[in-house]
């Protein structure tokens, strides 16, 4: 095989130059190129596009090398830009300079899908001559570019830009629906091929080991009393008869790909079945799906990328009558437009009888105040969606959003309404950002998957990761069955792509884990449940863990039992003074001879490379070169000034490439705090105290500054990081113990 693709690819190189080279000029006609090889019975058409993509490169840049213009009408993209055939991102970029109108896309995408499927051409071949040739990674997924388009025009909708929007990854919804997918009844299950090697032919002793290992045998039948369990659970249309539970539901379907990875795994299975069988279980999965969502174009093509997906794995045909298998395309359109409907699942009533089963779906993982950024009237409209859903109720009078706190996260919504509109038993898979683990906000979340259902496991994705292509986001699948008990919480991760299975199970069986006890994690955490983020590394996880479990019987900075605690008065962490944005006229650049005094920002705080934090600013450090940083917005000539008398100060915001996130320095008397950096208001009977024991004030919060600086502090905070802002909360959550500190005394009374 490996010599007739070396011909081959030596033959295509000598005709492919003649077809498309000629004269100096490149024919600009790229659907040509897909039509005139796709056919070869020794060509895969991914391998094929790739490397007629790279042959068109090679020949322009060979001829811009010698000085050759490319001829106007060439298949050059416009300004210049040099053609990447796997530049996946700047395909749609390209796109959008031919044709910006996003609608337009994705009904031209739609209608050369329909006709790929009915002529049996390559898409590639069916689009519009100025649209950019199609990258090889996307020829076998137009549901892919799809959800692509769609998710640039909702984030177009909110004023938000589309390089940031990336739908849901394939293989992660394949992973996730196959890890929900129940067990089929025997009689459908595939006989397995006997060994091509009869026992007989092994030697003795061979034969006698196989005996006393009692192995099980795999083509025995099943037994009975579970297979008549698992019919009866299909006439009652709790499930198919491949395996996928019953109604079905995704509140926010976008371009219907979790629907679409269904159609995949139901067609694989049934795809030896009888016809009437497969016919009839596909028209019961059919007309027992729940698709919702807001808009009215991702509802029209969601209808018809279903239809085509229908079509693509033989489930549908595309005309009016049903085939071997498949049913016809009337009653195909009629089943989904009955299913997939157009509503805001978050503030209209669920429109179906039945409540779901299972619930998978991947909500907008976007803030109400991120909303409507493009509209003129965005502030009125934000305010009004804000105040809409804190107001919303439930029968009862309950309110439907119970757990609506600070800055508040759409997905985090679709969650609490999930659980309201499932089954009692039934069974929620949501995609979400790892934020939804750590963060305060989410905290009255998190208390009600623990206290009122049964949380059962994550599935958790570091941001390092890249599960969605294009950003370095950590997500999270978490499994609830409704109305349950959590008594304790498998984690199972830190994950990678490599990990993702197409079995039973969704993930390799070595994919690391732990679970979590309810004890041990209520006691980490104070009641909110909170996950720390994990190493991979058995034997790092094992340090952080035991690191955690020491840590979190210490009295916390900020709580009443603190030691930092006096005459009731509790120790507080608090932003700096001054707004850099709002102020930033009042901010200049650090000069010893202009007015003013000495501004301090996140930028001012660094590691000395001996293991301490130190203050780097020019007031205090001749030696910062002119155009450094650390001299930029480093002085303050505004009316406010600082607090006399020195302060004990963290940096509020921290970057990836720090090895350290906490940062405590304590602060000269006088200087200003910007708002990317904390500082401790102790009580005043703590500082009495200090002063008593440490002479000064400046010395005691230097003692207290080298304890807050522990290692073990810093392992913990990141540990417990939501995000890369060091916030107050999590400073005054940060786990204490000056008894041990001060070795045999402390200075709380």
């Amino acid at each position: 095989m490996q010599i007739c693709w070396a011909m081959t690819k030596h033959t295509l190189m000598i005709i492919s130059k003649k077809i498309l080279f000629g004269e100096g000029k490149i024919i600009s006609q790229n659907k040509k190129i897909y039509l005139l090889f796709f056919y070869h019975p020794l060509i895969y058409p991914n391998m094929f596009c790739s490397f007629i993509s790279k042959l068109i490169i090679n020949e322009k840049n060979r001829k811009m090398a010698l000085g050759r213009p490319l001829k106007k009408g060439s298949a050059c993209p416009p300004n210049g830009e040099r053609m990447r055939h796997s530049g996946v991102s700047g395909w749609y970029a390209r796109l959008d300079r031919v044709n910006n109108n996003r609608p337009q896309q994705i009904q031209i995408w739609l209608n050369a899908w329909e006709e790929s499927l009915r002529r049996g051409s390559p898409i590639a071949a069916l689009l519009p001559e100025l649209w950019p040739t199609l990258p090889a990674t996307l020829l076998t997924n137009p549901g892919h570019v799809l959800d692509h388009l769609l998710a640039r025009h909702d984030a177009e909708l909110d004023g938000r830009s589309p390089r940031g929007a990336h739908p849901t990854p394939p293989r992660l919804a394949d992973a996730i629906v196959c890890s929900e997918m129940l067990p089929i009844p025997a009689e459908l299950t595939p006989i397995e091929k006997p060994p091509s090697l009869p026992l007989d032919a092994l030697p003795p002793g061979f034969r006698a080991h196989l005996a006393k290992l009692n192995l099980p045998n795999k083509h025995q039948k099943s037994n009975s009393a579970v297979d008549d369990d698992i019919n009866e659970s299909i006439e009652k249309k709790y499930r198919t008869k491949t395996g996928i539970p019953l109604p079905v539901a995704d509140p926010a379907a976008g371009g219907g790909l979790l629907a679409a990875r269904l159609f995949k795994r139901h067609s694989e299975i049934c795809m030896d079945w009888c016809e009437d069988e497969k016919i009839k279980d596909t028209r019961r999965l059919l007309s027992n799906m729940q698709i919702v969502d807001v808009s009215e174009l991702v509802v029209s093509a969601t209808k018809s990328r279903l239809y085509f997906e229908l079509v693509r794995r033989e489930l549908a045909t595309l005309n009016e009558k049903e085939e071997k298998g498949k049913i016809g395309r009337k009653e195909a359109e009629k089943l989904l437009d009955k299913v997939v409907i157009q509503l805001d699942a978050l503030q209209d009533e669920w429109p179906f009888g039945e409540p779901p089963r299972l619930i998978i779906a991947n909500p907008p993982w976007l803030r109400i105040k991120d909303r409507f950024r493009g509209h003129p009237e965005g502030s009125h409209l934000r305010k009004a969606l804000g105040e809409t859903l804190r107001a919303l109720t439930n029968e009862g009078n309950e309110k439907r959003f119970s757990t609506m706190r600070g800055n508040v996260n759409l997905y985090r919504l679709f969650i609490e309404r999930s659980l309201q509109i499932i089954k009692p038993e039934g069974r929620l898979r949501v995609v979400v950002p790892d934020s939804l683990l750590r963060e305060q906000s989410s905290a009255p979340l998190r208390q009600l998957l623990v206290e009122q259902h049964h949380w059962e496991n994550i599935w958790v994705f570091d941001e390092g990761n890249c599960l969605f292509s294009g950003i370095s986001q950590g997500v999270v699948v978490i499994s609830v069955n409704c109305n349950g008990k959590t008594t304790s919480l498998r984690y199972i991760g830190p994950l990678d792509k490599a990990d993702l299975r197409l079995d039973e199970k969704g993930l390799v069986k070595n994919a690391p884990s732990i679970t979590l006890e309810r004890e041990r994690w209520c006691r980490w955490t104070r009641g909110e449940w909170g996950i720390p983020r994990l190493p991979r590394e058995i034997d790092m996880r094992d340090e952080l863990l035991k690191t955690i479990d020491d840590l979190s019987y210490k009295p916390r900075l900020a709580e009443p039992r603190g030691w930092l605690t006096a005459d009731g008065e509790t120790a507080r962490v608090r932003v700096g003074e001054i707004d850099q944005t709002s102020n930033s006229t009042d901010i200049k650049p650090w000069s010893s001879e202009g007015k003013g005094v000495p501004f301090i920002r996140g930028v001012h705080f660094t590691d000395n490379g001996e293991g301490s934090v130190e203050l780097r600013h020019p007031a205090f450090n001749k030696g910062i070169p002119s155009r450094a940083s650390e001299r930029q917005q480093a002085r303050w000539v505004g009316e406010k000034r600082g607090e006399k008398g020195p302060r004990l100060a963290c940096q509020a915001i921290v970057n990836a490439q720090q090895q350290r996130r906490l940062r405590w320095v304590v602060m000269p008397s006088g200087c200003v705090l910007g708002n990317s950096v904390n500082h401790i208001e102790l009580p005043t009977t703590i500082r009495s105290q200090l002063i008593n024991k440490y002479g000064t004030y400046k010395s005691g919060l230097k003692w207290l500054c080298n304890h807050l600086n522990d290692d073990d502090l810093d392992l913990w905070a990141r540990a417990w990081a939501a995000n890369n802002n060091v916030n107050n909360y999590e400073l005054e959550m940060l786990p204490l113990d000056l008894i041990e500190m001060a070795e045999g005394s402390h200075i709380a009374a």
